[in-house]
């Protein structure tokens, strides 16, 4: 009998140690290190927040909501070279991933990388969206030149040009999405600002950025806008470091007061450090943009701003929004100037300094904000 119960105890401390040792491997295992080496030899690549159906690749919005993957494997135009993960997994993959970030001191913050948000434009599928990404990020964020990493919101686009009214209704919705997106990372810049407050070397290495094209500003607008209110409009803190609106499908008196969608536009650039907006008036997709609407305001990314800088309010204008006309960096046989600004060296440049954060009177003396291409 006293055997039995010695073998009894034996099994039930063997039971204990294994539960332990399981529950510290879900430990290990939830850690961003562990995630790296379970899911790949070394961080992630390329990052997706997608809310598209059909697994990823659908031309409708999700009624699963947003899904997040990472990809070490090209081409990433096909789905199956990207590994689904779960949001908080992504975020401590994302958070090593910056962590990995130099370290700068202040007077060197130009040198500071980004974890930048990339917002594609209508008429995307996936795998358009996927390899304007895959570009974009060779372009951008490889080499010893790379500006930090790049993450792709991939939102449902019918793929056709008469899609283009439900592609602004899946705009809206999805501007929902990017809204529960932009208002975790304002908490979590949040904190990481506290942290610093009470341990300067606690600082964030990294900035975030946006880069949206064409329609996908509209996504923009709604969503930090929807933010901005769910945070009980903040002041004290810029949620996006440089917003780079290349060639906007939005009104171009977005910014100035009395204009019908100027309260998104207050919102959108009390969250911002800098927006700057390419724009040209040799765009022919923004002037049928334009016309499609019948909204009686020119595009944003056709004529540029109406007033220099916005009046937000007469008595303070809004000092952190410029412009710049690349109508200069395009050659005249181009034809397909709407999407040319990231097919173009030119312009690829400039958007490289903007993200660096260059003065715009520093940018304008170095010439990075004219062409030689036209006319």
């Amino acid at each position: 009998m006293g055997h039995r119960l010695g073998q009894e105890r034996l099994f039930h401390h063997a039971l204990l140690l294994f539960a332990h040792r399981q529950s510290f491997r879900r430990f290990l295992d939830d850690s961003p290190r562990a995630l790296t080496t379970n899911l790949f030899n070394k961080m992630p690549k390329y990052w997706m927040v997608n809310n598209r159906s059909q697994g990823g690749v659908g031309p409708d919005v999700s009624t699963d909501g947003m899904t997040y993957w990472v990809s070490d494997k090209q081409p990433l135009t096909d789905i199956k070279n990207w590994r689904k993960v779960t949001a908080a997994n992504f975020q401590k993959l994302l958070v090593a991933a910056s962590d990995k970030f130099p370290k700068y001191d202040q007077a060197e913050n130009e040198k500071q990388s980004h974890v930048t948000i990339l917002i594609h434009g209508y008429n995307q599928t996936f795998a358009k969206a996927a390899a304007f990404y895959e570009k974009l990020c060779g372009q951008l964020f490889d080499g010893p030149d790379s500006l930090g990493l790049c993450i792709l919101y991939d939102w449902p686009s019918r793929g056709s040009i008469l899609g283009y009214e439900p592609d602004r209704s899946h705009a809206r919705l999805c501007a929902r999405d990017l809204t529960d997106v932009l208002s975790a990372l304002f908490d979590w810049l949040t904190k990481k600002q506290q942290q610093t407050i009470n341990n300067p070397a606690k600082a964030c290495k990294a900035k975030v950025s946006l880069i949206s094209h064409s329609m996908g500003n509209y996504v923009v607008q709604k969503a930090m806008a929807a933010a901005w209110t769910r945070k009980n409009q903040p002041l004290l803190v810029s949620l996006i470091n440089q917003l780079l609106m290349v060639a906007a499908d939005v009104d171009s008196d977005l910014f100035d007061e009395g204009a019908p969608d100027n309260d998104d536009g207050s919102a959108v650039a009390n969250l911002t450090y800098r927006i700057t907006a390419l724009y040209t008036g040799r765009d022919t997709v923004l002037g049928a943009s334009a016309g499609l609407k019948h909204f009686g305001m020119r595009r944003l990314g056709r004529s540029g701003l109406p007033h220099h800088p916005p009046l937000a309010e007469p008595s303070l204008p809004t000092d952190n929004v410029w412009d710049v006309d690349c109508s200069s960096f395009f050659k005249s046989d181009v034809g397909d100037i709407h999407g040319a600004y990231f097919l173009t060296d030119g312009t690829l440049n400039l958007m490289r300094h903007i993200l660096r954060g260059l003065d715009r009177g520093v940018l304008e003396t170095l010439g990075y904000t004219k062409g030689t291409a036209w006319p």
